[in-house]
């Protein structure tokens, strides 16, 4: 039997737009694994992302003007690519590349009637971020191409990985101009997946009879789409990152992943031991503290606290259900307080100023504040689809009954005026999460959730919720830390029941009984660290560079 030696790159570029640039799940992908990454390849792995602070003081990126200086100066003065090097704030501290793309759009049309040219990519209808995207996408192709060139690289082994649509035109501009160099291209969800479970369309049940490009017709997303599409179908190597997600790209880009990407999780973003019971009692006073603020309740101690987070899409990722669930919640009486949290950014002018000046304010008051439900101030309150729920629920955390809902809709990074502290602290202090996603390839919430102890509900139609349930090893429901409910494109009020009932039963357990909950959803985590998920991308840059073996520039 032969056995086949696996490629080791000599060289990494990694580029995303969320690259020092925290806008959703892929942020964290990519954090996360860049510990592992640099442990394996010291500094052979580079990230590159889009300059959008333009020299102002950047929390996620400490300059190195040292690094890589006298390439970066050829680039600047010769090609007329302006960059700034320095490290990734997260563990491992990975060098990161940030272009000022700006220049390149002088070049959009010659770029756009290229692509079409060469790999059929359709740019005429494109709208909104397009653009952008794909500007930063060729401009990260640029300097790819310019590093490997003044380097070069030429006798080593380079891989060149695009995350998501937008990076989609680095991916084709590489393999059209250093095809030498092995690219990868990772979907996380398909442009036209969720655009047809965004817009109220069955997803599941009618997956098998999508064409994606009807589709993306019918829906205005053909650009999108369209690079998406190519990209997938002529890189070296293309992954997602999950077994649903999989199913998704064969049915609508008619290309099957060559291999499933998991998403993993640092460990390092844990607290130890003794600064986590910290971190979680400061949570916990700040959001009991904020709750009773704004109803004017005394909220004692032992409340139970339970949140569901991330982007704001209402129905895939279930904040309805989440909503309907906790108004059922008020049926059952539990003898404490019950507050949940939707951890959702929203359109906000900024923190309510009576609410900020009450929390400032040394006097106690009994009576809740106006809107006692929301404790940021929205641009556009009546449009808003959660404030309009709770308005129609009626759910104006009255001191008779035990239950209250409250939605924070600001990004928690530390200053948002109210709670002042980041969500990774914020989530320390909760007894429970909720993710009752609709469409969700991985599913990042539930891992953090679990990592930091806090036992989760998530779905099958979630990632992350179809590998917990195939760790059959490590048990199933609540108790095993991890509770996969059910899900299809029609059983909303079933999932809303069941994840009700699910919550409720959590609330009335014994404390030692929530302890080994909590102790089972650490445990779990640890099989869901990039130490173990790693592998996938080893095979994955060597699939790329099997492929790309024997090519020229």
């Amino acid at each position: 039997m032969t056995i086949i030696k696996k490629l080791i790159p000599d060289y990494i570029f990694e580029a995303s737009w969320e690259v020092c640039n925290k806008v959703g799940g892929i942020y964290t992908v990519l954090s996360t694994r860049a510990h592992v990454l640099q442990t394996q390849f010291e500094d052979k792995i580079i990230f590159i992302g889009p300059d959008l602070w333009k020299g102002k003081n950047h929390p996620d990126f400490i300059e190195s003007p040292s690094l890589f200086n006298a390439w970066k100066e050829y680039a600047g003065s010769k090609e007329n690519l302006h960059v700034r090097i320095g490290r990734w704030n997260v563990p491992g501290n990975p060098i990161v590349v940030l272009v000022d793309f700006q220049v390149c759009f002088e070049q959009k049309n010659d770029l756009y009637a290229s692509m079409w040219q060469q790999f059929g990519v359709d740019s005429l209808h494109a709208y909104g971020d397009y653009d952008e995207s794909c500007i930063f996408a060729y401009a990260t192709g640029l300097v790819i191409e310019s590093f490997y060139t003044y380097f070069d690289l030429r006798k080593k082994k380079v891989v060149a990985h695009f995350n998501e649509w937008m990076l989609g035109m680095g991916a084709l501009y590489i393999r059209s101009s250093v095809p030498s160099i092995a690219t990868l291209f990772t979907t996380h969800a398909t442009s036209i997946g969720r655009s047809i479970a965004g817009n109220g369309k069955p997803l599941y049940a009618y997956l098998n009879a999508y064409n994606g490009d009807q589709m993306a017709q019918e829906l205005n997303m053909e650009a999108k789409h369209s690079v998406e599409k190519q990209a997938a179908w002529h890189v070296d190597c293309f992954t997602t990152v999950s077994d649903i997600t999989a199913r998704e790209c064969e049915q609508l880009l008619d290309k099957k992943p060559d291999i499933v990407t998991p998403n993993g999780f640092e460990a390092g973003f844990i607290p130890t031991k003794r600064a986590y019971t910290v971190k979680r009692e400061k949570a916990r006073e700040k959001l009991i503290e904020v709750a009773g603020k704004l109803t004017g309740k005394t909220i004692r101690k032992d409340a139970f606290l339970l949140s569901t987070s991330g982007r704001y899409e209402y129905k895939n990722k279930g904040i309805d259900v989440f909503i309907a669930a906790i108004d059922k919640l008020r049926q059952y009486t539990f003898g404490k307080d019950i507050i949940a949290f939707i951890l959702v950014p929203g359109w906000i002018k900024g923190a309510r100023k009576d609410l900020h000046d009450r929390l400032t304010d040394t006097e106690c008051s009994d009576k809740s504040l106006p809107n006692p439900y929301i404790t940021h101030e929205l641009y556009e309150p009546f449009s808003d689809k959660v404030s309009a729920y709770l308005n129609h629920l009626q759910f104006i955390n009255s001191k008779d009954q035990e239950v209250s809902l409250i939605f924070v809709p600001s990004y928690l990074t530390g200053d948002d005026g109210i709670f002042n502290l980041p969500y990774y602290d914020l989530l320390a202090g909760m007894d429970l999460t909720v993710y009752p996603s609709y469409y969700e390839p991985w599913g990042y919430t539930p891992l953090e959730s679990i990592a930091f102890s806090i036992p989760t509900i998530t779905t099958n139609l979630a990632g992350f919720g179809l590998w917990a349930k195939q760790e059959k090893e490590a048990g199933e429901g609540i108790n095993s830390g991890v509770e996969v409910i059910e899900r299809t494109d029609d059983n909303y009020l079933e999932v809303t029941e069941k994840t009700a009932s699910v919550i409720a039963s959590y609330i009335r357990q014994s404390s030692t009984a929530i302890n080994r909950s909590r102790k089972a959803a650490s445990e779990r985590s640890e099989h869901a660290l990039w130490n173990h998920f790693i592998s996938y991308y080893l095979e994955a840059y060597h699939i790329a560079l099997q492929q790309a073996k024997g090519r020229k520039k």
